[in-house]
């Protein structure tokens, strides 16, 4: 049972591999879109008068703090579980003597890598300015 569990494993993991480069680019995309949006929005905070629905903007700011925070950790995951798919059939040709099949997954492997950092610390910088920009208007507002 448990070798059936394995070839099965073996089977399917590398499967996996497109749809989380698929991810990986989504989450650039992402991150791409939400410097933009992080421009915009530093505009809108820059205002001295007080809106007038301050809980919309509460809620506006949660949600993509929130949003920053999601693509900040998956997409250093991504990175890793694309890495770590492409070195099995890489360890698998080294063992068989294909270097060239070996040196073709370890820069599949690495790309993945710097893909999911990249994404990740841009996600972290939008996340951190948002919190930063958001408190400071809230607190302006706020203040008689």
């Amino acid at each position: 049972m448990n070798s059936f569990i394995v070839q099965w494993t073996h089977a399917l993991v590398p499967l996996l591999l497109v749809p989380v480069v698929i991810g990986l680019f989504v989450c650039v995309a992402l991150a791409c879109v939400d410097i933009g949006v992080l421009f915009g929005e530093r505009g809108l905070l820059r205002q001295r008068e007080r809106p007038d629905d301050v809980s919309a903007i509460e809620r506006r700011a949660h949600r993509r703090i929130e949003r920053a925070d999601i693509l900040t950790r998956t997409s250093p995951m991504l990175g890793l579980m694309a890495t770590l798919i492409s070195l099995g059939p890489g360890l698998t040709a080294l063992s068989n003597g294909n270097l060239n099949l070996l040196a073709e997954a370890m820069l599949t492997a690495f790309d993945a890598t710097v893909l999911g950092l990249a994404a990740g610390v841009v996600g972290f910088i939008i996340g951190r300015l948002r919190r930063r920009w958001y408190d400071e208007a809230l607190q302006r507002w706020e203040q008689p």
